[in-house]
């Protein structure tokens, strides 16, 4: 029997969807012009922890100034 352990998974409140949305943007869009993969940005906007430089490259990808970060995601506790 094989016994699989549940690891809790942090997920981050962002509003990466909202956004894209609202631009009427395509994942598959939104991917090319940050220079991530589609699954990368699908990842993103479950909630899903991602590198400091993706996030980056997403905020700058929709139009957006790094000082709008916290539009697109929550500060952290």
């Amino acid at each position: 029997m094989i016994n699989l352990k549940k690891e809790r998974i942090k997920l981050e409140v962002n509003n990466v969807r909202k956004i894209r949305e609202g631009l009427l943007m395509s994942k598959a869009e939104l991917a090319r012009r940050a220079g991530v993969s589609v699954l990368t940005i699908d990842r993103v906007e479950k909630g899903m922890a991602c590198r400091m430089d993706t996030k980056r490259k997403i905020i700058l990808s929709l139009g957006l100034q790094l000082s709008d970060r916290d539009k697109v995601f929550q500060k952290e506790d």
